[in-house]
């Protein structure tokens, strides 16, 4: 049981009363609703001012790093020079990306184009905002229907599939619960019932999912159904996803027993995902062996799964260190040299992954 804190959003719960929500469900409707979803709302969620932080946000290394390999698969075997972001949050990676490709190799960026494809009016604002200096090469749509042709080139993500609404199960006494919400005198409640969603069952049959008494997990069918429309409209891509998760046998360790379903609320983790719906961003750990499974069923050749810190050693992270003797630790060049130390050397340079699968391609990453 919840009690939804004074400050939630009191409109959310009223569309809660008299219904049985999965939390795919629930995640939907706090996250997405078109009126009152933590993402379609009018607010900061990136950065201080934010709820949470992500690493493309943190300076404009990654971007750049990134944009380096780019330019490489552009111009060494020749995939076409077109990018498309899903997600991009205030467009700040994308920035990099255009800057470093437009420094780096002039003449594929005159010939390229990068397209945002951005759920959030309020982020397709703020991305208009940020890459308004690239207007001419950039192109920013609400989804994928709005793609005129099938799309050849690089699509990338970074912490897309972890906001993806997801079911919840529990094993009990050996028997597959699904838990469900439901709004009670002004409080949330969660109830576990039989598992009867045939979705639910066919996921756990063709991943073989085992669970021990007592392990609650998140089944994400939202994330299967996006690969399979992904691939929809993709002729020749190298994917890159680029989140934080565990594989298989990863999920089998004692301390994610309980699942990975949480929030994030003004910089602060809340296990309880029932607190501030609507206010606060929920989350789960992505399942890095269903990416590649639904991958490959849909055509897709996985490449390789890397830790975050290193692919971006491999991808020549170094090389953006500057060589400076300024004695000021809040200098620019210290600064900047900070964030990549940070990226190589800290816990979120060992937290996320970089996956890569190809759609009709076959190209070497790093040579």
């Amino acid at each position: 049981m919840s009690i939804v804190k004074k400050g939630a959003n009191e409109k959310m719960l009223e569309k809660m009363r008299n219904k049985r929500l999965s939390y795919a469900q629930y995640m939907e409707l706090t996250l997405y609703d078109e009126q009152y979803g933590y993402y379609m709302r009018r607010k900061e969620k990136i950065g201080r001012e934010g709820d949470f932080i992500t690493t493309s946000n943190v300076g404009h290394i990654i971007g750049r790093v990134f944009a380096d390999v780019f330019v490489r698969l552009i111009e060494t075997y020749h995939v076409p020079p077109l990018i498309c972001e899903i997600g991009g949050g205030t467009g700040r990676f994308a920035y990099a990306v255009l800057e470093q490709w437009k420094r780096q190799s002039p003449k594929t960026f005159s010939q390229g184009q990068y397209i945002m494809i951005e759920a959030s009016p309020y982020h397709r604002e703020k991305q208009a905002e940020t890459l308004a200096p690239f207007i001419d090469y950039v192109r920013i749509i609400s989804s994928f229907a709005e793609l005129s042709d099938s799309f050849s080139g690089i699509v990338f993500s970074n912490e897309l599939f972890d906001a993806f609404p997801v079911h919840v199960i529990e094993k009990r006494e050996g028997h597959i619960y699904e838990c469900f919400i439901e709004v009670e005198n002004d409080q949330l409640v969660e109830k576990c019932v039989p598992l009867e969603n045939e979705q639910i069952a066919q996921y756990i049959v063709e991943r073989n999912i085992q669970l021990v008494d007592g392990q609650r997990f998140e089944i994400p069918l939202a994330m299967k159904k996006f690969i399979f429309q992904l691939d929809q409209v993709i002729d020749k891509a190298i994917i890159f996803t680029v989140d934080y998760g565990y594989t298989d046998e990863e999920w089998k360790h004692p301390a994610r027993k309980r699942g990975s379903l949480r929030g994030y609320y003004r910089h602060q983790l809340i296990d309880n995902a029932l607190r501030y719906p609507g206010e606060m961003d929920l989350t789960t750990h992505i399942q890095w062996d269903a990416l590649r499974f639904y991958g490959e069923q849909a055509g897709w050749t996985y490449t390789h799964l890397w830790r975050q810190d290193e692919f971006l050693l491999q991808a020549g992270i170094l090389n953006h260190l500057i060589a400076h003797h300024d004695p000021n630790p809040f200098s620019e060049q210290q600064r900047h040299n900070r964030a990549i130390r940070s990226l190589v050397m800290s816990d979120i340079g060992r937290a996320f992954h970089v996956m890569v699968q190809q759609k009709n391609m076959n190209i070497p990453i790093f040579t």
